[in-house]
């Protein structure tokens, strides 16, 4: 009964502050409607820019519709490939969101699992996952996530890559992210560990892997919950960095990285438009999410209003 009355109490607050909040409104709007046009791409996209049959090369490199030379097919313009580039960046959007979510979804399980198992049991297993996540902290991110990338690629068949792509790109990332979880979900078990209600699960017999995801794991969802939000839009940069050096997805499949990198090869020619949106877009639906997440961060934490 507590625990629901402190969840109502944590609503109510949210949506009061969010309400007395005109940049997280913003942030919120920005980002619902980034992830609405991701989810409904097939719908609102005017061309499939998977389909090779829904472009012509002789359509490339045509600015915004609203320039001189524009054509009123393409809003804002086409790439080299003669793609639409307003349907290649909701696409791509639909690609970058899908390989953050699910890299952030991984990185939460295994750290949070791994956190939660050193805070409860402590001793050798405790030492043995910190000072794996202290070695990791050491490394960037991105360094981390090429070096799961590179190694994967290497052990894996190469008529298998294609098929895996997205599969080593989500699971190179999640690694490179579980150990924020683990750190937090570690410290918050040490202190929810000499609880009563622990105690008391304990003392009934209740077995170690139940106490931990029944009894544990609810207490700890707030912070866990803030650290997925911010680690949301850096596994997004992430898979744009990777995709921007040529080690992400192929440089045919549209995401928002391989749509900067493709810009950027025209931008001092006066093809500025195809780096500029896919740019922007990512620009926005990281800073979006951020602020989401700071917002998250502050109505979880009163200490920091």
């Amino acid at each position: 009964m507590l625990a629901y009355w402190r969840r109502v109490k944590i609503e109510n607050e949210l949506i009061y502050l969010f309400l007395r909040s005109p940049v997280t409104q913003v942030a919120a709007i920005v980002a619902l409607v980034s992830v609405l046009g991701a989810l409904l791409a097939p719908l609102i996209a005017p061309t499939n820019p998977y389909d090779l049959a829904s472009f012509d090369l002789l359509d490339s490199f045509y600015p915004p519709s609203w320039t001189d030379q524009g054509d009123p097919r393409f809003l804002i313009g086409t790439d080299d490939q003669g793609r639409d580039l307003l349907s290649a960046i909701l696409y791509g959007t639909r690609l970058s969101l899908l390989v953050g979510v699910s890299s952030v979804a991984f990185a939460a399980v295994l750290g949070t699992s791994l956190g939660i198992a050193a805070g409860y049991f402590g001793g050798r297993f405790d030492a043995v996952v910190m000072r794996i996540a202290d070695v990791q902290l050491s490394l960037p991110a991105i360094l981390t996530a090429l070096l799961v990338d590179g190694v994967t690629r290497g052990i894996m068949p190469r008529e298998q890559h294609e098929d895996l792509l997205l599969v080593v790109l989500t699971v190179a990332i999640g690694l490179s992210l579980w150990v924020n979880f683990a750190r937090t979900a570690r410290a918050s078990t040490f202190v929810e560990r000499n609880k009563e209600y622990v105690q008391a699960a304990e003392i009934m017999g209740l077995h170690p892997m139940r106490i931990m995801a029944v009894a544990i794991l609810p207490n700890i969802l707030g912070p866990l919950m803030v650290i997925g939000t911010i680690d949301l839009a850096v596994a997004i940069l992430l898979e744009a960095t990777l995709s921007f050096l040529g080690v992400g997805v192929p440089p045919n499949t549209p995401s928002l990285g391989t749509l900067i990198r493709v810009g950027t090869e025209y931008i001092f020619s006066g093809e500025w438009w195809i780096v500029i949106f896919p740019a922007m877009s990512l620009i926005f639906l990281i800073i979006s999410v951020n602020i989401l997440g700071d917002f998250f961060r502050t109505v979880l934490n009163p200490r920091l209003r």
